[in-house]
This record gives C-alpha cells, structure tokens and sequence, in this order.
C-alpha cells in the first residue's frame, strides 16, 4: 500500500470505530480480515494511524472546526501531530489510486489557520464533560492526570500465578522467549512488559501453561486489598472478565494435608453373600483417602452467563478453582449466602475510565447520562453485595473508574444508606504478603489515613482504579 492508501484506510477505520461500540482493536482486525492484500507493514501504520488520532480525537475536532469524520481528523493529525507542512499534505491528497481525493478549500483553510489558546478540556485532550470531575479530584494536578490516561500507550502488566510457579520462575521463562521483564513496583505478584513492540501474551509457553495472567497491576492491587485468607467463604460478586476472580482464586489453593490423613483401615462394610455368614461376606477393608483442606470457598457470580463460561477454560488453565454461579437480573441466585461471606468483592460496572489509556475511543462514547446511569446501578448491586457479608466480614468495593460520580459518590451514598458497615483504613488492609513493602508505604500515603484509595497512570502507574473497604458491624 502507498502511503496515501493508507491514510485513506485508517479515515475508513476511524469511521467504523465512531459507528460501533466494539473497542479499535477489534474493528481493526475486522479491516484487515477483509482487506488481505495490506501487509503486516501496512497494518501496523495504518493501527498506529489510528490511535494517534483517537488520543489526539479532541484536538483535531476543535481544530477541523468540529468535524468528526475520520477523513477530518486524519487531515488535523498530519498537520497538528506529524507537523506536516500544506504542500506534503497535498502531495497525499492527490486523489490518485487508492489514495484519499483531494483536499477542499475549507480542509486547506483549516489547517492552515495557527491554532490560538485551546480550551482546558481540549488541551488537556479529556470530554468536556468530564473536566471539572477531574478538577475536583485531582486539584492542580488535573492536567497531568488527564495527560498520563489519555496520551502514552500503557505497558502490558501480567500476575504470575503463584499457585504454579515463582515470580523469579517466571522471570527466567519471559527472558529466555526474548522479553525483558519488569517486577512491579506494588503487586509482589506482577511483571511489566512494554508495549512496544507488543508482546503476543498468549502465543507464550508460560501462558499456555497457565503460569502467568494479563493483569493490570491496579486491579491486582485490588485483588489484595481483600485480606483473603484460607478457610475463608469468599464471594467475587460481578465476576465480568474474570481477572480478580482468578487472582482471588489463586489465594486459595489448598494447604498442606493434615498429619492424621496417614492410611487408616475403615470398618468392614457387610455384603449380601449367598449362604449367608456372620461377616464372612464382607468387603476388603478400604483405605481411607487422605484430606486435603480447601483454602477458601470462592463464588463467583456474574448476570452473563457467557462471562461466567469464559472463565472456565481459564480457571482450568491457572490449576484453580471457583463455584460460577449466575446471577439473577435483580440479585436472586445469592440467597443461601446470605451473611455466609468472610470477603465480599463487588468490581462495579462503571466507565471503564481508568482504562482509556489502553481504549482511548471509549472516552469519546461517553455520554454524562451514562455516568449517572451506572451510579445508580453501583448504589444498587453495592446494596445487595453487602447482604452476604457476615458479621465481621469485608466488603471491599471496586472500579476501574476515574470519576467522581461513579467512585466517591457511590461510596457516600453506600455509606449514608447501610451504618452497619464501618469503613476500615486502608493502611489495615495493605497487610497482604503479595503487596511490596513500597505499596504499604506509597498506596497507605495516598489514602491519606482514610478507607478510601484512588490508582491512576500519574499516581501509581497503574490504570486508573477506585477502592473503598468496609466491615460489617452487626
């Protein structure tokens, strides 16, 4: 493909991306599933086209005089981004073979105009909608939260699956395939990859062999965050991918049989014998099977019953195990563990915020009707996770949001709604042995001495993730 043919390309994916709701990486692998003659060069230009435009989407609007389509905001970017001067642009707009037409008056006139004082919202390249959100949590530092989740491309965190093997196992494995691995600076059980160039995860041995998971090291974090301990009834109330369920899970392997499990000879177990006897009829005498004491007893409950069989396959791979249960539309499904759980973990729908810096379009999906819809939601599935939480119990709330109006809020109004739940400090539950020392130390500064813990890309280096803990009191 020309160079011209594949900026003609990426406008056409651009425009399939503003029409769908499935993320940019799975419209591209449609395009190029359809379009076989591109090369894997090809593909990779036009992809990298593509998300310099998405993280850039705010920008090249108000500078296309608020144009959206894909043919507009290709044109901003080889002026604004690649700093392209009028006449090379042109030279790519020639409208020669499958090149995109020529530039109009007005496309030349937009690009030529020297763009003025932008606006906060599209500097900083956020919705506008969603900026004074940022202001109010972040404070004068609003500007490099939004820059850190919208603007570098995130590296690939994986959790080492410490029910298999060693993080330092791992490791080996990870460098002998030709990768150059990273400890993670607060997950005890995390390794860092770069993004570029991208590491095909699942193509590794250590994959397939279930040693290692993709986790960003946020939610796993979250994960421990939980206080999980064996001999626990724990429940992952909204299991969605199925990444804290197996991380969970991975807390509970069994421990060691008990020393009284050595061969015991059982009681003979009479049989019907023909002539009839007095135990002359009776069976070999068994051996009794040794007992092996399950870690905890984790519950996994989802109201899509396709997440819920897609972790299967994965449970099966990791070597753990969990109870999938679904969950009905409206909580049913839970009631025989009502006040049962020891651990109550509910990752909430929400945004999805915390991870535009991996999905970038989706900033530009959201609408402020959305975010109010999905508090609501919270408030309600929060209310009716709380009802399995026994006396005693931790109720641990979770979102891989960055917003106010689905973290805070949804806190104070659980708060307000249910005093039989008193917060617990997050320094008390940064106590887990696959949290660092420096996580104690970083993680408990940032809650401040309070319940509360908020994770971003400036802050943490992790996605962004939102976590409040609580236990109940009667």
């Amino acid at each position: 493909m020309t160079p011209a043919a594949r900026l003609a390309a990426a406008a056409s994916v651009l425009d399939s991306i503003a029409h769908s709701r499935q993320p940019a990486e799975v419209v591209l692998k449609a395009w190029s599933a359809a379009n076989r003659y591109a090369g894997s060069k090809d593909r990779r230009a036009i992809a990298d086209r593509v998300y310099k435009v998405i993280r850039a989407r705010g920008r090249l609007v108000w500078a296309m005089g608020g144009r959206e389509d894909g043919r507009a905001l290709v044109i901003g970017s080889l002026s604004l981004i690649d700093g392209l001067p009028l006449d090379e642009i042109d030279l790519l707009h020639s409208g020669e073979g499958y090149g995109p037409r020529p530039l109009s008056k007005q496309e030349r006139g937009r690009i030529m105009v020297t763009p003025g004082e932008l606006p906060g919202w599209v500097a900083a390249g956020l919705p506008e909608f969603v900026v004074e959100d940022f202001k109010i949590a972040f404070g004068d530092r609003w500007t490099e939260e939004a820059h850190e989740l919208m603007a570098p491309r995130a590296p690939i965190d994986l959790r080492v699956n410490l029910a298999k093997t060693t993080v330092a196992g791992v490791e080996a494995e990870l460098v002998e395939a030709g990768l150059s691995p990273e400890r993670t600076p607060w997950s005890a059980a995390g390794l860092r990859l770069s993004a570029e160039p991208p590491p095909n995860v699942q193509a590794l041995e250590a994959f397939k062999q279930g040693h290692i998971e993709i986790q960003d090291e946020g939610s796993q974090v979250a994960c421990w965050l939980t206080g999980v301990a064996p001999g626990m009834t724990v429940v992952d109330y909204c299991a969605g991918g199925g990444g804290k369920t197996l991380g969970l899970a991975m807390l509970g392997q069994p421990v060691a049989p008990r020393a009284a499990t050595a061969e015991v000879e059982a009681a003979p177990v009479a049989t019907w014998s023909p002539v009839g006897g007095d135990g002359q009829g009776a069976a070999p005498k068994p051996k009794a099977k040794p007992v092996v004491e399950m870690g905890i007893r984790l519950f996994a409950y989802d109201v899509v019953q396709k997440r819920l069989d897609n972790i299967r396959p994965r449970l099966a791979r990791a070597g753990v195990a969990a109870d999938l249960r679904p969950l009905g539309q409206n909580g049913g499904g839970v009631e025989d563990l009502v006040r049962q759980a020891d651990v109550v973990l509910v990752d909430a729908p929400c945004s999805g915020s915390g991870t535009w810096r991996r999905r970038p379009e989706d900033a530009w999906r959201l609408k402020p009707a959305e975010v109010e819809r999905l508090h609501a939601l919270q408030v309600q599935i929060l209310g009716r996770a709380a009802e399995l939480v026994k006396p005693g119990g931790r109720l641990v709330f979770v979102t891989c949001s960055m917003l106010r109006g689905e973290n805070e809020a949804t806190a104070a109004a659980f708060e307000e709604n249910h005093p039989e739940f008193a917060p617990v400090p997050v320094a008390e539950a940064l106590t887990g042995a696959n949290l660092t020392d420096a996580a104690r130390e970083r993680l408990g500064a940032l809650a401040e001495g309070g319940h509360r813990l908020r994770l971003s890309p400036a802050s943490t280096g992790t996605d962004g993730f939102f976590a409040a803990v609580y236990e109940r009191t009667a």
